[in-house]
């Protein structure tokens, strides 16, 4: 499986794909292993569709999920329909197991997903902080160079005590729509135990006791780095998610940071004040809902609270 991603995909967002990577992804998930088919030819492997269990909250009601990752046919076998077989056959499979199905495709694979019966929600939107201008106006033209150093606790480190992010996630409003539900198992692996993604936090303490976490990682992003702020708890309190954000932009000098705070969020007027600003671009966000009557409904874009690190491609 991994030679026909490295096939069909290249390396991924991490560079390469290592089978440590593979099983953190798809067999060490807290919210249960991944559905993955196959196709073969002859005793040789050409498709592979992968969907990995994921979870969200909705008001009182829990929803299981599969979010689609990993699609790959053989360069050799593309364009004969092993993609709609593979798909077909998963949800066939799910069928009455499963609640909601969303991913974010690219530009190539996206219309795919739409003559499967997903539905198009909309493109999620990104904010921007950027830091050097210049390097922004002249990145295509150059490589963005060694990766800048991060003065930042990892986020493993950050997330040993069990204690202290219980009670932090405790204090975290409820959300105003679908949501990951937040423990300090799920942050553990999807941050703490990530291979290769290099996840880093930054922290806030009040009177001895966590009042507030950011958890980023530092990317290349054409000819720019770039801090990913894939998470931040703050308890609601706009003042320090703002403080957590100016952290994470002093302890990694890049040329950017992105953010997706939810509308009408704390996060969202932190990020507002703490200059980061709408970009032109956004994530496309595909849902095929499996029952009937979940609300909010997830065809909508309002309907969803989502983070940037439930929306990141690893």
């Amino acid at each position: 499986m991994l030679g026909l991603l490295e096939a069909a995909l290249g390396g991924g967002p991490a560079g390469r794909r290592p089978p440590e990577l593979f099983r953190w992804k798809h067999l060490d998930n807290p919210f249960g292993r991944s559905l993955l088919l196959v196709a073969e030819h002859q005793d040789r492997l050409i498709g592979l569709r992968a969907f990995m269990r994921w979870r969200f909250r909705a008001g009182g009601r829990v929803l299981e999920a599969v979010r689609a990752v990993d699609t790959a046919t053989h360069p050799d076998f593309q364009g004969m329909g092993v993609f709609s077989r593979l798909t077909r056959a998963a949800l066939d499979a799910m069928e009455g197991r499963v609640d909601l199905v969303f991913n974010t495709p690219n530009g190539k694979s996206g219309p795919g997903y739409l003559k499967l019966g997903w539905r198009e929600v909309g493109r999620v939107p990104v904010a921007v902080r950027v830091r050097r201008p210049l390097r922004l106006l002249t990145s295509r033209r150059r490589d963005p160079g060694e990766s800048p150093a991060v003065v930042a606790a990892t986020a493993a480190a950050a997330l040993e005590d069990t204690a202290a992010l219980a009670a932090l996630l405790g204090r975290e409003p409820a959300p105003g729509g679908l949501a990951t539900p937040r423990t300090p198992q799920y942050l553990r692996w999807r941050y703490g135990a990530a291979p290769l993604l290099g996840y880093r936090a930054v922290t806030e303490t009040r009177d001895g006791e966590l009042a507030g976490l950011a958890l980023f990682r530092v990317r290349p992003r054409g000819g720019l780095w770039e801090s990913t702020v894939a998470e931040v708890l703050a308890g609601g309190d706009a003042a320090v998610a703002r403080r957590l954000l100016g952290r994470v932009a002093k302890v990694a000098p890049v040329d950017h940071l992105t953010l997706h705070p939810p509308a009408g969020s704390p996060l969202a007027r932190a990020a507002r004040r703490g200059g980061f600003l709408p970009s032109p671009a956004g994530i496309l966000l595909v849902a095929n809902p499996r029952t009937a009557g979940i609300r909010p409904d997830p065809t909508r874009l309002d309907a969803w609270a989502l983070s940037l690190g439930d929306l990141e491609v690893f």
